[in-house]
């Protein structure tokens, strides 16, 4: 065969593979999942009007729509707080979660690089020179031997079944899955920053109510002791007097520590050792609006990440199928050297130093004691297991949501009881102060309306707390975050 004949011959197989070539394995198609036609907890209409208004609440203009998802808005949009946007920003540059989820994306991106190279021949260059001089040996003449070789090569496995094909489809929703997955750790971080930062803020306040508590209650102390000393009040009254002191005042202690331990909490998300943290509005001047859209309960599976990144992981388990079941097939590789070989390098690339070689290879799996079909079984398996978490995870997602929106307005409905019975107790406390300083009630009276409005304060700041803290819930629940 002539070299014109054999790289003919390689071009017709060739020809012929990308004409006959066919990809096994199933093509992924989109699983039918049960999408409820509204969220389990949504409201729909004008929003409710308070019996109590919030004076201290701020509220943005921008009013809630069910055209559109708070999911859909971006974080900045959501958490209006300049300082807590300050916190978000150094923490998405910064914090360690994300950049390991980058490196992932990294890696995964190397690894499709390196999966779809099978796709493409192999072509390598390479050259030798040869020098000998051998002595006179009797009657062998001495000789001298120099020889050259300059040669180029190649080799291609013919992807006539698809398995590469199939591979690299795998390595690319793998990567997808990993973007995803970054994605899902940056809205997980805003999610867990701003409800820490909320939780601080909520701290800050209960402590400004604790301190404030204590100082009345010093002078009222001061007072009854004045008056004991005169005997008008009794000393029973003058320790009851103590109690409510110390009550505030172990309060303030016990609050002091939680806020440096959140401050740790927050330093440790945006990447820094534990250390104080700037704060920004008031938990009470922190904007939100009474009701907000959830959106169509369908949007919410191109939303999320955690949903399109188990999607992209029932993909790539769907084109490990077509590799395993590709692997019954024949494979066929061609391989091809050409080049130049002379004695003399003068005359190393003439026509007549011309070497080359052409081959061609066909191998038939005929018994791999049941291997091939235990591979096929383990990839549709792990498709198996893949399709399940993908619907689990959807699943899992409506439940976020419903119990996001449930809590979100429960807890406003909660915060605006509260505020009444706030009113309540500090008005029974300042009558009771009243009735005590005219002599017609006991200070007990006193310390039980004290102790109750102190109470009621300090759970109406966690009410407060609880209430923004569900809106970042509902916020990540219906995919926002790593816009």
């Amino acid at each position: 065969m002539t070299r014109t004949q054999s790289f003919s011959f390689i071009a017709f197989l060739v020809l012929i593979a990308g004409l006959t070539g066919c990809t096994v394995g199933p093509h992924y198609k989109r699983p039918a999942v049960d999408v409820p036609g509204t969220y389990r907890g949504a409201t729909a209409g004008a929003p409710k009007t308070e019996a109590q208004p919030d004076q201290d609440q701020a509220e943005p203009p921008k009013a809630a729509s069910t055209a559109q998802s708070l999911g859909d808005e971006k974080w900045w949009e959501v958490f209006q707080d300049p300082q807590l946007q300050d916190l978000i920003h150094t923490a998405l540059k910064k914090n360690y979660d994300v950049r390991i989820a980058a490196t992932r994306v990294l890696q995964a991106q190397a690894q499709l690089r390196i999966t779809r190279a099978n796709q493409l021949p192999s072509v390598s260059a390479g050259g030798d020179v040869f020098n000998e001089r051998s002595p006179k040996l009797g009657p062998i003449p001495s000789y001298k031997v120099t020889e050259g070789e300059v040669y180029g090569s190649a080799s291609w496995n013919l992807d006539f079944w698809g398995k590469y094909r199939r591979a690299t489809e795998a390595a690319r929703a793998t990567l997808l899955s990993n973007q995803w997955a970054q994605k899902e750790v940056m809205a997980t971080l805003v999610a867990d920053l701003a409800t820490t930062y909320f939780q601080l803020r909520e701290l800050d306040f209960e402590l400004e109510i604790s301190q404030s508590t204590l100082d009345k209650r010093r002078e009222s102390l001061q007072l009854t002791q004045t008056l004991e000393q005169h005997g008008i009040d009794t000393l029973s009254d003058v320790r009851e007097a103590e109690q409510l002191v110390y009550t505030a005042a172990t309060k303030v202690t016990d609050l002091e520590r939680q806020i440096a331990q959140q401050e740790n909490a927050v330093s440790i998300l945006l990447g820094n050792n534990p250390g104080d943290v700037p704060r920004g509005l008031k938990i009470t001047e922190q904007p939100h609006v009474p009701e907000v859209p959830a959106g169509i309960p369908s949007s919410l599976l191109e939303r999320r990440p955690d949903i399109l990144e188990a999607e992209a992981n029932l993909m790539a388990a769907n084109a490990k199928i077509g590799v395993a079941r590709a692997a019954y097939f024949p494979s066929i590789s061609l391989t091809g050297t050409a080049g130049f070989e002379s004695s003399a390098l003068n005359s190393l690339f003439t026509g007549s130093a011309g070497i080359w070689t052409v081959a061609g290879s066909l191998a038939q799996p005929i018994f791999e004691g049941g291997r091939l079909k235990a591979n096929v079984r383990y990839a549709e398996a792990q498709h198996e297991q893949m399709l399940l978490a993908y619907e689990q995870t959807i699943q899992g997602a409506f439940k976020d949501v419903s119990n996001a929106l449930i809590a979100y307005r429960k807890y406003r409905e909660y915060r605006i009881e509260q505020e009444q019975l706030v009113e309540s107790a500090r008005d029974a406390a300042r009558l009771s102060h009243t009735r005590f300083r005219a002599g017609t009630a006991a200070y007990l009276e006193v310390l039980t309306n004290e102790t109750n409005a102190f109470s009621y304060e300090l759970q109406l700041a966690q009410v407060r707390g609880n209430e923004l803290t569900s809106l970042v819930q509902l916020y990540q629940a219906l995919g926002g975050g790593w816009q």
